[in-house]
């Protein structure tokens, strides 16, 4: 792994969870951890309840944008984070991968997001752990 570990985090469409955790761990661990998020299918915007869910502990992510899985963003990332999006990562030698079962928040309000939001932070804040960053 390198100096700066870096973190790749894919859900089908990059518009919830995987966003999520992108933010939450851009917010805890700033410039000290590459972060990256994608989708196998994206979807044109970001969930606005999503959205909404991350305002309300200080994340604005209304900047992000939907991506598309590539497999230079797997090649480039050492920890490869999968949220249901099933076989459609590519799997590289030397890579480590996680897959973090939870709760797809697509067509559903800002009150089923929450903790959904509060699971993602607390998965992330071990992460941030085990690559030995603190925050």
């Amino acid at each position: 792994m390198a100096d700066t570990p870096s973190v790749l985090f894919v859900c089908v469409h990059n518009a919830g969870r995987s966003q999520m955790a992108a933010a939450w761990l851009r917010h805890l661990a700033g410039d000290r951890v590459e972060v990256r998020s994608a989708g196998s299918a994206p979807a044109e915007t970001v969930n606005p309840a999503v959205v909404e869910a991350m305002k309300e502990v200080g994340i604005d992510i209304t900047d992000q944008k939907p991506k598309i899985l590539t497999i230079d963003a797997v090649e480039a990332s050492d920890v490869c984070i999968t949220m249901g999006c099933g076989d459609v990562c590519p799997v590289f030698p030397g890579k480590r991968y996680l897959d973090w079962t939870l709760t797809d928040p697509a067509g559903q309000g800002v009150d089923a997001v929450r903790p959904i939001r509060d699971d993602i932070e607390k998965r992330v804040r071990t992460l941030l752990e085990e690559l030995g960053v603190t925050v």
